[in-house]
Order: C-alpha cells, then sequence, then structure tokens
C-alpha cells in the first residue's frame, strides 16, 4: 500500500485540513502521522455542521479506527495536547494517538518570550504559540523531549518504526504538513518565515519516512489565497477588495485577520516544483464561483469553475485530483481515479 504527503502549497490557511479529513474517511488509512512545527498551525474540521480545531493532533481524528501519531519533528505543547485529547472525546483520540518520545517541547517562557519580543511577535508577526523560541532551543540542544515529560509518558512512541512498519505491512499511511511552502524557512518570504522548512521532504522527514518511501505528494492551493502576519504578498487585494468579494477569513490560532489575495499561478508552479507534487488540490471553488458551491460532480460544475481549475493545470503543470467546493467533508470532487 502507498503512503502520501498533504502539504500546503501558499502562506497557511489552505484548507489543509479538510482535505485530510476527507482523506481520512474517504481512503481509510491505518495510520495517519503528523509531521511539520508545532501548535503554530490550526486546521479546522467541519463534521456533521460542528466545527473542530486542532493544533496539535492529526487533523485524520476523524477516521475512528486510524492509529494517530505526531512525529518526532513536531513541537510538543503538552497543555495543547491535554486541551485537544478532552475536546476531541467524541472521537476516541486517547485511545489511538502516539507522540514521538523525541519531540521537543514547547515550555511556558518559550510562548512568553513568543508573545513579548518585539522582533518577533511585533515585526515578523509570530503567532505566540512558542515555537520559534522552542526551535531555537532545540538547535542549542538544551530544549527538553517528551520523554521527559512525566505525564506524557503514556502516550509516548517511536513514530518513525511505526509509520515504516505499518508500510512494511502494506497498510496506507497518510502524512500530514502544516502551514505552507511560503512559509518554508528555507524556500519562504525569508524573514517572515515559520521556524523550520515546511516542504514535503521536510514533513516526510518529520515523521521518518524516507524519500523513497513516498508515493504521492498532494500540494493543497486555495482558490484566493490567504496570509496571516507581516511578509511579502505579491498577489494581495485591498480589504475593501476583499469584503465585495465575501473573503473576510480569521485566524485558526491567532484570530487575526487574514489577508487576502488573487491567485499566484507561478508562486503556485514553483511551490509544486519543490514539493514534487504528483496531485494538486484545490479549495474553497465556492469562493470564486458561487455557483460551484456544494457541487460534487465535475461535469456539473459551471464554466468559470472549470476553465480555472483548466488555467491551474497548464500554468503549475500538475493535475488537479481534488476540488472543495464547500466546508462540509462531502463538498468534493475526487478526480484522482483519472491522474
Amino acid at each position: 500500500m502507498p503512503s502520501y504527503i498533504v502539504v500546503g502549497g501558499q502562506w497557511g490557511d489552505e484548507g489543509k485540513g479538510s482535505i485530510i479529513a476527507y482523506l481520512a474517511m474517504h481512503d481509510k488509512p491505518e495510520v495517519i502521522a503528523r509531521g511539520g512545527v508545532g501548535t503554530n498551525a490550526g486546521h479546522s474540521v467541519f463534521v456533521n455542521g460542528k466545527k473542530y480545531a486542532v493544533r496539535q493532533l492529526p487533523t485524520g481524528f476523524v477516521h475512528k479506527d486510524a492509529r494517530l501519531l505526531v512525529g518526532a519533528g513536531v513541537l510538543v505543547d503538552p497543555e495543547v495536547f491535554f486541551y485537544e485529547l478532552e475536546h476531541l472525546k467524541d472521537f476516541n483520540v486517547k485511545e489511538r494517538v502516539g507522540i514521538d518520545y523525541r519531540c521537543a517541547i514547547i515550555e511556558p517562557e518559550h510562548k512568553e518570550l513568543d508573545r513579548t519580543n518585539s522582533y518577533l511577535h511585533g515585526k515578523i508577526g509570530t503567532t505566540g504559540s512558542g515555537c520559534g523560541p522552542a526551535n531555537a532551543d532545540r538547535v542549542l540542544r538544551r530544549a527538553r523531549q517528551a520523554k521527559d515529560i512525566k505525564e506524557l509518558e503514556p502516550y509516548l512512541t517511536d513514530v518513525a518504526a511505526e509509520v515504516n512498519d505499518a508500510l512494511d505491512e502494506g497498510k496506507l499511511v497518510l502524512v500530514e504538513g502544516t502551514q505552507g511552502f511560503g512559509l518554508s524557512l528555507y524556500f519562504g518570504t525569508y524573514p517572515y518565515v515559520t521556524s523550520k522548512d515546511t516542504s514535503a521532504s521536510a514533513i516526510a522527514s518529520d515523521v521518518g519516512l524516507g524519500p523513497t518511501r513516498v508515493d504521492d505528494v498532494i500540494v493543497v492551493f486555495k482558490s484566493f489565497p490567504t496570509r496571516v502576519g507581516a511578509g511579502p504578498f505579491p498577489t494581495e487585494m485591498s480589504q475593501e477588495e476583499a469584503e465585495r468579494l465575501g473573503l473576510v477569513e480569521y485566524g485558526t490560532v491567532t484570530g487575526r485577520r487574514r489577508r487576502v489575495g488573487w491567485f499566484d499561478f507561478e508562486f503556485a508552479r514553483y511551490s509544486a516544483r519543490i514539493n514534487g507534487a504528483t496531485i494538486l488540490a484545490i479549495t474553497m471553488l465556492d469562493k470564486y464561483d458561487k455557483d460551484a458551491f456544494g457541487v460534487t460532480d465535475f461535469d456539473k460544475l459551471p464554466a468559470k469553475a472549470k476553465e480555472f481549475i483548466a488555467e491551474i493545470e497548464e500554468k503549475v503543470g500538475v493535475p488537479v485530483g481534488l476540488i472543495k467546493t464547500g466546508p462540509e467533508l462531502e463538498h468534493i470532487i475526487d478526480l484522482r481515479e483519472n491522474i
């Protein structure tokens, strides 16, 4: 069975959570592992009209039979972790989750520094979650690890071993990324970036997955990209234009209003190349064309929406396999069989 990685292709907030939730429920992977930075990225999922927001655990929690793993490269905030165990109790997450014992810990002082440092919070516009300072301590080899926190002991595991064992046993593995390509420490708009690389290669490394064991990379793009915090945004539109188009959004973690822009085909092509995209997922097509809302058959999409998808495929050079046409899990068009 294959493994696949889902990552954001823009500035985060692409709707990865909704794509991952669909894949989890439709493909039913036995293992869902989360890579990425830490609790500075929030993913939202709508299930039966109810919104669930997670910052620490895999968004694939909606698949109640999957083993849920947090890879060694991910920062863990015990306070957030235990809150989400309670928040998601309807999904029996507590019995299914495992944290790699090598995860570095976000301490209270990391969060305090992140929220009060004039450069990090003031100029760069960090979320205040403590991830940057925690990763700095990790690089300096003084951060505590999950194995040092007594309360986490029941959940500790070797995620890399579990992921590779699952593949050896022919199980399907879904790996989740966080943030977006434009926020990569290496390839993004430095210094207005997050504290590590966010490309698919880094996400694979976070969970201990070697490059030859990745079968597909799904890169998620939103019809109107958004960005939270400071930094370059070449296709940004005015707030007035965003309001006119009904594109007012707020960050899951920070609550800050998101900046909104037009789809950047050149940036999307570069993002897809570096991520090694094999499949594209397009979210919020209904925001681009309101008549596309809730459509689940590609042939029934309005002409404007079809033309937009065709333009993306032509200019980015990768086929579109998944299209979200609304917030609910069932608001999706799955074209992967045609790729």
